[in-house]
Parts: structure tokens; C-alpha cells; sequence
């Protein structure tokens, strides 16, 4: 069975490190749940405004948002109990980080799409 992951702040602008994971995990064969209240579809795939929405349990969520945005997101994050939760690069800051682990978290901050053996910059911008 796929490994599955929620992209939260994943874009439509395939210019955004958010997009970009999004085709990376494709390409790496898991199942790709984009979140985004701004979006209805990226990349082909239906788009959910909130991770409540997502269709069931997944095992890696990784953000593409800034920190104030994801500290708003970490209660609902902890309650899925994702196996791996990725704090992208600029996603992360030591208030986020401190906020996660005190929630019973364990934030990895890395790129998650290199995590997979793939690099952001091997998806064109257009």
C-alpha cells in the first residue's frame, strides 16, 4: 500500500516549493492529499481547505506555510497522529517546534521532498 501525505500549503503556482512537493510525492508513488482553502484542485488532484476535510489517516504531513500559520494547525496535527511531520524550510521557527514536541509530536525539520531522494529544483517551474 502507498505511503500517504497531506501537503499543507500546497499551491497551484508551480514556482511555490508547495506545488512542488506536491509533483515530487506523485512521482515517488504516494498518495497526495494537497491542503489549501484557496485551491479547489492542484496538479490534477481534489484540493481540501483543511486537514478535517482529508478523506482518512496519513502517515507523513508536511508544511509549506509560515510558523504563525502552523502553530494554528499543530492541535489538529497531533490529534491525526501522523508518523512523520515534516517542518519545511521556512515553516519552522523555535516557538512552532517547542509548541509541537509539547503535543506529543516529533517535527523533523528538513526538506521533505529531498527526504524521498527527489530535489525541489528536478520540478520546472512551468
Amino acid at each position: 500500500m502507498n505511503k500517504s501525505i497531506a501537503i499543507v500549503g500546497a499551491s497551484a503556482d508551480r514556482r511555490k516549493y508547495g506545488n512542488k512537493a506536491v509533483r515530487a510525492f506523485l512521482q515517488g508513488g504516494w498518495t497526495v492529499y494537497p491542503v489549501n482553502p484557496q485551491e479547489e484542485e492542484i496538479e490534477g488532484l481534489k484540493c481540501y481547505g483543511s486537514l478535517a476535510d482529508l478523506p482518512g489517516p496519513v502517515d507523513r504531513v508536511s508544511l509549506y506555510v509560515p510558523p504563525g500559520v502552523g502553530r494554528k494547525l499543530l492541535p489538529e496535527i497531533a490529534r491525526m497522529r501522523p508518523a512523520e511531520f515534516f517542518l519545511n524550510p521556512g515553516s519552522e521557527d523555535e516557538e512552532l517546534v517547542a509548541q509541537a514536541k509539547a503535543l506529543g509530536l516529533s517535527p523533523i525539520l528538513a526538506c521533505s521532498v529531498v527526504n524521498i531522494g527527489l530535489r525541489p529544483e528536478m520540478f520546472p517551474d512551468e
